[in-house]
C-alpha cells in the first residue's frame, strides 16, 4: 500500500466540476415528502444486553415506502434525559450488530442510535432489515441494484431511510431533537453526508473516510470494492456509462456536502483504495459549513480507527458546547 492519489498539496483545492442534475432538490423534496406520507410509527423495546453502564431498546420505525427498518437506541443507565443525540450509520454490508457492542456514545454520556441499513448485515456486523424492492440486472453486492433509474436505485431507500431514522430517534423521551449529531464510517459516512444535506437542523456532523462520493472519479481510480463493483457492471453492460453515471450523480455525497450547514469534521486516509482520498476531499472542499479534516497520511480505509474515535469524543464535545 502506498501514495497513489493526488499529493495532499493538490488535494486541499481539489474541487470537481459536478454534474450535478437540474432537478436533484426536487427529486430529494419528493422523495422525502413520499417517505414522510407513511406513519413514522417509531417503536422502542427494551432488551437485556447484561452491562449495567447503559440501556437500550429495539428499535423499529417505517422508512422509505412505509417499509420497517431496524436500529439499537441506547443511553446510559440512570439517565432522564433529554440527552444529546448521536445518530450512527454503518459500513457497507455491516449491520446494527448486537446490542452490547454500542456501547461507546452512551458511555460517554449521549443518547445513540444505530440504523440498520436495509438489505445489509451479513459482513462485519449482522443485520435484520430486509430490503423489498427489487431491481433489474445488476451486479453482487448493492452498488447496481436500480442504477438504470434514480427513482429505483438501491441508495434512495437508504437515504430516505436515514433521515427517517433521525426522526425516530428524536421521538424517544430521552432524546434532545435540538442537539442531534449524525456521524459514520465509510458507506455510513457517505450516509452522513446525504443527511447533512436534507436535514438543516444538526448540531454536527462527522463523516469519517466517507464512502458514495465522487462516483465518477471513484469508479476509474480504485480497483477496489465496492466502486468495482460499479466498472464491471459497466464491463458487462456497455453503452449504458451515460445512465448509470447520470443515476449516481442523484446520490453523490459532494453534492450534498455542497448543501449541509452543520460544523464537520472529515477524515481521510492517503493510502485508502477503498475511498481514494481525491473523492474525500471532494466533498469536504465543497461543503458548505465549517469544517475539519483529519488526515491519516500512513493509513488506508482504516483511517484513524480507535485513535480517530478519541478525536472524534473530544470534537463533538466541543461541537455540542458552541451550539449550548
Amino acid at each position: 500500500m502506498a501514495l497513489f492519489d493526488l499529493p495532499l498539496s493538490e488535494l486541499r483545492s481539489y474541487r470537481p466540476h459536478m454534474d450535478e442534475p437540474a432537478d436533484f432538490d426536487d427529486f430529494w423534496a419528493k422523495t422525502l415528502g413520499d417517505t414522510r406520507s407513511y406513519d413514522l410509527a417509531a417503536s422502542f423495546e427494551p432488551v437485556e444486553t447484561g452491562l449495567t453502564g447503559m440501556r437500550t431498546w429495539d428499535a423499529t420505525f417505517a422508512g422509505y415506502g412505509g417499509h420497517p427498518v431496524k436500529g439499537w437506541f441506547s443511553a446510559p443507565a440512570g439517565a432522564e434525559g433529554p440527552l444529546p443525540l448521536i445518530v450512527q450509520f454503518h459500513g457497507y454490508n455491516g449491520g446494527r450488530g448486537l446490542p452490547h457492542t454500542q456501547g461507546l456514545w452512551p458511555l460517554a454520556g449521549y443518547a445513540h442510535f444505530i440504523m440498520d441499513v436495509r438489505g445489509q448485515g451479513s459482513g462485519g456486523n449482522v443485520g435484520d432489515t430486509p430490503d423489498p424492492v427489487g431491481s433489474g440486472p445488476s451486479l453482487a453486492g448493492f452498488m447496481t441494484r436500480g442504477i438504470e433509474d434514480p427513482q429505483s436505485y438501491y441508495y434512495r431507500r437508504v437515504y430516505a431511510d436515514a433521515v427517517r431514522a433521525v426522526e425516530a430517534a428524536r421521538s424517544h423521551p430521552l432524546a434532545d431533537p435540538s442537539r442531534t449529531v449524525v456521524l459514520g464510517g465509510s458507506q455510513g459516512g457517505g450516509i452522513t453526508l446525504a443527511v447533512g444535506g436534507l436535514l438543516p437542523d444538526l448540531v454536527a456532523i462527522a463523516p469519517d473516510v466517507p464512502f458514495l462520493c465522487h462516483f465518477e472519479r471513484a469508479v476509474t481510480l480504485t480497483d477496489s470494492n465496492p466502486y468495482a463493483e460499479i466498472a464491471r457492471y459497466l464491463k458487462m453492460h456497455r453503452g449504458k456509462e451515460r445512465t448509470a453515471l447520470r443515476t449516481l450523480s442523484y446520490f453523490d455525497g459532494v453534492s450534498f456536502a455542497a448543501r449541509g450547514t452543520a460544523p464537520a469534521l472529515f477524515s481521510v486516509g492517503l493510502m485508502d483504495q477503498v475511498c481514494p482520498p481525491s473523492t474525500v476531499f471532494a466533498a469536504h472542499n465543497a461543503y458548505a459549513g465549517r469544517k475539519d479534516m483529519e488526515v491519516y497520511s500512513f493509513n488506508g480505509h482504516e483511517g484513524g480507527d480507535m485513535f480517530h474515535e478519541a478525536v472524534q469524543l473530544r470534537w463533538v464535545r466541543d461541537a455540542l458546547n458552541d451550539a449550548g
